[in-house]
């Protein structure tokens, strides 16, 4: 088929550390938590398509049966978990990633509604034979990952005494060795370390209202570090004490900060829409102590409900509705494309999958020179917009558009 690419002009021409790392037990074809095995929206496998037919990748399922929702993908061992709504209630769902067939579902708290669209907005994480769910209205759940028996289950806002926002709590859980980080927004309880073996209390920190982020784990010099965009800012906190290690608000906005950090060395990216924009923080570690300050600031990235990825020296994202290239070091833009439109992405073998909110999925080079475009087909979605984010996994693509998921396979050959 016809490559097509378009030559934008130059304006100004992982990290997971092990120690007590979440999904250190997953294999590299594995995807098991929010935006891959490190967080990153960067999947290790290789050998994969490096161009598709004209209608696309060969679809390997389709299925519905998720349920509503914008909640993306969990995969492992075989399985991919995802969350969804029906009725009143939202569940925890199971599926064979080959076949598609549903293995099991369980409920998971109180359906969440609004206007944006209803249902959780999370993803699962899975660790150990468990999966670890935070659905939309407060309910923290462990289950088995095999049989989706519950271990326990907790409403976080109950317990501390927090309120959900506007559009639903949406935090996927940052799962580490013996504790479970996540941000219900309670009274000196923004956020909170659980035992991964019953929830109960490790440790509270802060009073921030949530975000519609995810934590970071990234640790500097000796310090154990997660690093969360709240409602208000975003914070560095000691993973073992809770204890606040660093705080910056520049780049907060007053109505929804949704991108998950981006770390590298000794560097984090931050980014939200609404007009905003995007910080490079340089982090300094004195013993137990970490200190933040601000290498740019610039308005050429804003993620809305989409994060970028790193791949080299050049960040990758939708500012506002415009795919970006962006140097990660300095934010100088090497490029922008309009591309499939406004989306979300993850990166696979030198290439970036795209899913844009109207159903159009892209294929393009992760090429810092210029835009180049190596397939797309569309899906035919509902009314909500697609805002579930892409999985690579397993040699598959994964899409979902509320209660219909579909499975692309991206090797080009039967699996």
């Amino acid at each position: 088929m016809a490559v097509r690419s378009s030559i934008r002009c130059v304006l100004v021409s992982l990290l997971l550390i092990g120690s007590t790392a979440t999904i250190a037990r997953s294999s590299p074809e594995q995807w098991p938590q929010w935006r891959g095995p490190s967080r990153d929206g960067v999947s290790t496998e290789t050998g994969l398509l490096r161009e598709w037919p004209e209608a696309g990748p060969p679809l390997a399922w389709q299925v519905n049966g998720a349920g509503a929702g914008y909640s993306s993908f969990a995969v492992a061992d075989g399985r991919l978990y995802t969350l969804g709504a029906r009725q009143r209630t939202e569940y925890v769902v199971a599926f064979d990633a080959t076949s598609g067939e549903k293995l099991w579902e369980v409920a998971n708290g109180e359906r969440f509604n609004n206007d944006k669209g209803d249902g959780p907005r999370s993803t699962p994480t899975i660790d150990d034979g468990r999966v670890y769910v935070f659905g939309s209205s407060g309910d923290l759940t462990v289950l088995d990952a095999a049989t989706g028996e519950v271990f326990w289950t907790h409403n976080l806002l109950e317990e501390f005494g927090g309120r959900n926002i506007q559009w639903g709590l949406s935090e996927s859980p940052l799962v580490l060795s013996d504790r479970i980080l996540v941000a219900p927004g309670g009274r000196d309880a923004a956020i909170v370390a659980l035992r991964k073996s019953d929830g109960s209390l490790i440790w509270s920190s802060q009073d921030d209202e949530p975000g519609y982020s995810s934590a970071l784990l990234h640790p500097v010099g000796d310090v154990q570090q997660a690093i969360w965009f709240t409602a208000s800012r975003a914070v560095g906190i000691d993973v073992s004490d809770g204890r606040l290690l660093w705080s910056y608000d520049r780049v907060a906005n007053n109505v929804a900060n949704i991108a998950t950090p981006i770390a590298r060395g000794n560097r984090v990216f931050l980014s939200s829409d609404y007009g905003t924009g995007a910080a490079l923080l340089e982090l300094a570690a004195n013993g137990s102590e970490v200190s933040a300050s601000e290498v740019y600031f610039t308005r050429d990235m804003r993620n809305h409900h989409a994060s970028s990825v790193l791949v080299g020296d050049y960040l990758y994202g939708f500012s506002s509705s415009i795919l970006t290239a962006m140097r990660f070091e300095t934010g100088e833009v090497a490029w922008r494309d309009r591309s499939v439109g406004k989306g979300s992405l993850v990166y696979a073998d030198e290439r970036l999958y795209l899913f844009s909110e109207d159903g159009v999925v892209g294929l393009a080079e992760a090429n810092p020179q210029l835009y180049v475009e190596h397939g797309r087909f569309e899906l035919q979605t509902g009314n909500a917009p697609s805002w579930s984010h892409p999985v690579v996994a397993d040699g598959k693509l994964f899409l979902r558009d509320q209660d219909t998921l579909y499975a692309y396979d991206v090797t080009g050959r039967a699996r």
